[in-house]
């Protein structure tokens, strides 16, 4: 039997999933503070300009109403995000959109739409940049320059950073082109993405002159929105005090926005004297935040005649909106996924993010890597077919294995076997089977079947030196009670954090799983333990944890009764807790902390862009079956199947819930979001026109776990939480292609797109329809 206090491994119910299902649980619109009054945003209008006028109806009473624009602001009226040129508020000229230029606070939130409608803003309006391509252009006005402030950005116009990333013999890469047996060229895009939180964003700020700043929010990264209050208000960090309330979903959508309506809130709070709540409905959140970046990739490969890789060329571009907010980091992130989990002899990587002017793009799920990934699992499969390859035998032959080195030059030492995973995959999906069956049944049927996969991996942490730089810290204090209780600044917004840290403080500690408390956010009263992001809490904050329960376990080792060394049961729970309260009235208190330790083998060099990316990986093989109705010309996935190696599985309920979530939003960035932007702005930006999958679209999808430990995570656990949106997008249309011999390129893939294609002809363009050797996939050189 296994050991009663035993809970790594295992399903313990959520630690705040009781209040979730009684209705106690309280986010934040629930919350009502004395005094407290209400806040709204002025956005523009139009996408580029100079503000000329602001002018406000007289009908309004506007002297119950208080008005802060940016000669209001204490200190700098920018965001900071990596760099300084987002603006906290603009005052004379507007950038994209929906850009904020006026707040107003009131007592009764009923009159503030009207009040809204009533600000009248006059513009000189200026030619705006829409596209990668429009930004890109030599002729393109400049649209955006770093703040004199930042001294790392590029020196291209309307670049927010650049990267370039070489391995093997790039030096040769020209006569490796030269006497290729193939040469495979293709451009991939995707599309924007809403993250679509069950709760919109939303904050209560509150201002002291003598305390400070308080804000109550709805967000992923406490101490992102305290470094942002510090500029704004020109404050010391002590006070720039952020709570986190019980948040209803993020995605990446928290982890940044929340330093705007913040700082917004705050900003109100300190004009007005009073508490002010600024809770979005979904058309402002939708119109007015962060999205996933729009990208273009672009494929040239060297390929010999029996499938190997030679060579690549990969060019990586990402539209990041009209600010940089965290573009330069998923730009890095998408740049190092680009290779995916394959060898290549020699490769160069380019990687720009563009400034165009729609409302900044930021963090979602994934963070760069499903665009690359997506253009590379497509790019594989074109090349299978011009060799004559089938798509898994071209990534046999080509996978990485142990010993092997990434493209950023990091040997693998973890036990990873892509050729297990990849037959166990393709068996338990019966992907061969199906691909049989839907080659005898297409031909007569106006459903087309078909079946496709994606192979591909993760990096669980931050980008490179990222986790040195973040320095991240940890305790766990024992309360009066005698009970241990987590302190860190990782926040539960619906994935599982509280959940699984408790397990692994339980686990360590050797006691019950119920005995283990942690706190809410509290930057007054948590250290900093880094943002909750870059699928790093399991991992890294876990591992904090673990060692932080170690160390509080060997303080109260001469209060422990003694057992031997082969003793499962080292003591009891009422024996820790006496051991607890025997240590606190001797010392009064107990803080454990355990502060992130690079390993020694985890090095990278931002100069050459090389090194030891992550500190470890995780792997997986996705398999899609899919359905083409040749009459109505929609494609749906109908049956998927996700196999992933992700270290020591800490909750297998949760876990699974995370892929399965993951899936749900892959099948929607493939096949229905698609972002309608109209000068800049998002013109379907509610639920009945931005259309994303329902429970009553998906497939079953079917789960399966390999668990090989990994020493940088408690108990052997790696990150999972963005690698499930990384694999089905290319996996789906690698199936539609399956099915109708059409190699799509760009997601969303709506009906109208593929009626486009499956209607016209090869004169007017559909060149893939029917390829052959002799067609547009490549170009044929003689060794």
């Amino acid at each position: 039997m296994p050991d009663l206090l035993q809970t790594v491994g295992f399903s313990p119910i959520r630690k705040e999933g009781a209040a979730k299902v009684l209705g106690q649980a309280k986010y934040v619109d629930d919350l009502s503070f004395p005094g407290m009054w209400f806040g709204a945003t002025v956005r523009s209008s139009i996408a580029r300009g100079r503000i000329v006028s602001i002018t406000f109806d007289p009908a309004i009473p506007w002297d119950e109403f208080v008005i802060v624009t940016a000669a209001d602001i204490p200190g700098q009226n920018t965001i900071v995000h990596l760099t300084h040129d987002h603006r906290c508020l603009a005052s004379d000229r507007v950038n994209h959109p929906d850009e904020p230029i006026l707040l107003l606070a009131h007592p009764d939130r009923a009159v503030l739409p009207a009040a809204v409608a009533g600000v009248h803003i006059t513009y000189k309006e200026l030619p705006g940049v829409f596209t990668i391509e429009e930004s890109e252009a030599p002729n393109a006005p400049a649209i955006w320059s770093p703040a004199p402030a930042d001294h790392q950005h590029s020196t291209q116009k309307n670049t927010f950073k650049t990267y370039l990333m070489e391995s093997g013999d790039t030096s040769n890469l020209d006569h490796i082109f030269a006497t290729a047996d193939y040469i495979v060229e293709g451009e991939y895009r995707t599309g924007a993405q809403e993250q679509l939180y069950i709760e919109n964003n939303g904050v209560i700020a509150e201002y002291s002159a003598t305390d400070g700043v308080t804000v109550h929010g709805s967000l992923q990264c406490p101490y992102y929105l305290v470094h942002a209050l510090e500029l704004v208000f020109n404050l010391p960090e002590e006070k720039c005090r952020v709570i986190q309330t019980e948040t209803g979903g993020a995605f990446g959508g928290k982890e940044d926005f929340p330093s705007v309506i913040g700082s917004h809130a705050a900003l109100l709070a300190m004009k007005s004297g009073h508490p002010v709540k600024i809770c979005y409905d979904r058309a402002e959140d939708m119109a007015g935040t962060t999205k996933r970046h729009p990208s273009r990739s672009r494929h040239r490969t060297a390929v010999s005649k029996d499938g190997k890789i030679l060579a690549g060329e990969i060019d990586f571009a990402l539209d990041g909106g009209a600010y940089a907010t965290l573009t330069p980091v998923v730009l890095s992130r998408g740049t190092i996924h680009a290779p995916g989990p394959y060898h290549w002899p020699a490769l160069r990587v380019r990687a720009k993010a563009m400034a165009t002017n729609l409302p900044p793009h930021g963090a979602f799920r994934g963070f760069g890597a499903p665009q690359s990934i997506f253009a590379t699992e497509r790019h594989m499969n074109k090349i299978a077919k011009v060799v004559g390859l089938s798509p898994e035998e071209l990534r046999r032959r080509n996978l990485l294995g142990i010993g092997d080195h990434t493209a950023t030059g990091q040997l693998i030492t973890d036990t990873v076997n892509m050729q297990h995973l990849l037959t166990r995959a393709l068996d338990e999906s019966s992907y061969h089977a199906k691909r049989a069956e839907f080659a005898r049944t297409n031909p007569s049927s106006p459903i087309k079947r078909g079946m496709g996969f994606a192979t591909f991996f993760h990096g669980a942490g931050f980008t490179g030196s990222g986790e040195r730089r973040l320095n991240s810290l940890v305790h766990i204090e024992l309360t009066p009670e005698g009970r241990p209780q987590i302190l860190v600044s990782a926040t539960e917004f619906g994935q599982g954090t509280n959940t699984i840290l408790c397990q692994v403080a339980a686990e360590t500690l050797h006691l019950p799983y119920e005995d283990v408390l942690i706190a809410q956010p509290d930057t007054s009263h948590v250290p900093n333990s880094g943002p909750t992001v870059a699928s790093r809490t399991a991992m890294i904050v876990g591992k904090l944890v673990e060692r932080a329960s170690q160390s509080l376990r060997n303080t109260l080792s001469p209060y422990l009764p003694s057992t031997s060394e082969t003793s499962t049961t080292p003591y009891t729970p009422a024996e820790f807790r006496s051991a607890a309260l025997a240590y606190l009235a001797e010392h009064g208190t107990l803080v454990a902390s355990a502060r992130y330790e690079a390993p020694g083998d985890i090095l990278w060099d931002d100069e050459s862009y090389r090194g030891a990316a992550y500190p470890a990986y995780a792997w997986a093989v996705y398999v899609a079956e899919v359905a083409v109705d040749t009459t109505t010309y929609s494609a749906t996935c109908t049956d998927f199947y996700a196999l992933q190696e992700v270290g020591k599985v800490l909750h297998p309920v949760l876990a699974k819930g995370q892929i399965e979530g993951g899936v749900a939003q892959g099948i929607g960035y493939a096949l229905y979001e698609k972002c309608v932007w109209q000068k800049g702005h998002m013109a379907n930006n509610q639920m009945t026109n931005y259309i994303m999958p329902t429970s009553a679209d998906l497939p079953p999808i079917r789960v399966a776990f390999e668990e090989i430990p990994s020493v940088h995570g408690p108990f052997g656990a790696k990150g999972i939480g963005e690698l499930p949106m990384d694999g089905p997008a290319p996996a789906i249309l690698n199936a539609i292609e399956d099915a109708t011999g059409i190699a799509f390129t760009e997601i969303p893939l709506l009906p109208e797109d593929i009626f486009e294609r499956m209607t016209s002809t090869p004169e007017s363009g559909s060149e893939d329809l029917e390829p052959t050797n002799a067609g547009p996939y490549f170009s044929e050189t003689t060794a």
